[in-house]
C-alpha cells in the first residue's frame, strides 16, 4: 500500500498538535503552504479539529493525533 502526498500531510500536521494539553491548539494562517491549509481542512472534515484553519483536536482527533505520534516514535527508533 502506497501512501500519498495528502496522507503524509495529514500525519505531519497531527503530529504538530500538543498532546500534553487539551487547552493548547494550532492555528494555520492564510500564508502557510497550501499543501498545510488544504491538511488543516480535510482533518476539520473528517471531525478531527474544531477549526477549519486548526483549532483544538476533537476527542477523535485526541486519538488519531495519539496514533499518529506513537507511530513516528516508533519509526523514529529504528533509525
Amino acid at each position: 500500500m502506497k501512501l500519498d502526498e495528502e496522507f503524509a500531510a495529514d500525519v505531519e500536521l497531527l503530529n504538530l498538535f500538543e498532546l500534553d494539553s487539551s487547552q493548547t491548539g494550532l492555528k494555520i494562517h492564510q500564508v502557510a503552504s497550501p499543501e498545510r491549509i488544504a491538511s488543516a481542512k480535510r482533518l476539520f472534515e473528517s471531525s478531527l479539529t474544531t477549526q477549519l484553519d486548526g483549532g483544538y483536536l476533537t476527542p477523535l482527533g485526541i486519538k488519531a493525533a495519539e496514533h499518529a505520534q506513537a507511530l513516528v516514535r516508533i519509526l523514529k527508533a529504528t533509525e
